[in-house]
């Protein structure tokens, strides 16, 4: 049997790829999702569409979005904490000692659970108190409240997983 054939009969091989594979796939649909919304969609509309037709619009968007966010949500959380436990067999397996005494790692760990603690009180803020009131004349409407903010934490949150990744190597 050749290499390629025992990588993908080997479960404990293939387990963590695919999970991990699902958690990137996962922050990919949810950030790209806050990415288009606050990049391509609002500032478009404010441009395009007359003020009137500017919230109904892009709730129609977000609460497309919003569906598929929560479900991202779950599989993210999921997957996070089977990642860590990967995580921990591959630095036990490295070192002798698990992630507990690896202090960058969990530093980095703890600033990337914050960010995503604070996106996800960004979205269940917006999940339980949507607002019916129309923007004010001069004031720009945003439909999913401080996206921009959520979006930087979104960016920051890929940061942590990239030193994340490099730092159990």
């Amino acid at each position: 049997m050749n290499t390629f054939q025992r990588l993908f009969l080997d479960l404990t091989t293939i387990i963590p790829i695919v999970n991990h594979w699902l958690h990137l796939l996962s922050a990919v649909i949810w950030i790209g999702g806050l990415a288009f919304l606050v990049m391509a969609v609002t500032p478009g509309l404010e441009q395009a569409v007359p003020k009137e037709y500017i919230k109904p619009i892009t709730e129609t968007f977000y609460n497309r979005y919003k569906k598929v966010a929560g479900l991202v949500l779950i599989v993210l959380l999921v997957t996070g904490g089977v990642n860590v436990h990967y995580v921990n067999q591959i630095i036990t397996s490295q070192t002798g000692i698990g992630i507990q005494h690896h202090a960058k790692y969990l530093i980095i760990f703890c600033i990337k659970l914050l960010l995503v603690l604070g996106l996800l009180t960004l979205f269940l803020y917006t999940v339980i108190f949507q607002s019916d009131d129309q923007p004010e004349e001069g004031e720009t409407y945003e439909v999913l409240p401080f996206q921009r903010t959520a979006l930087w934490m979104g960016f920051f949150i890929i940061l942590c997983a990239a030193a994340m990744k490099h730092l159990h190597l």
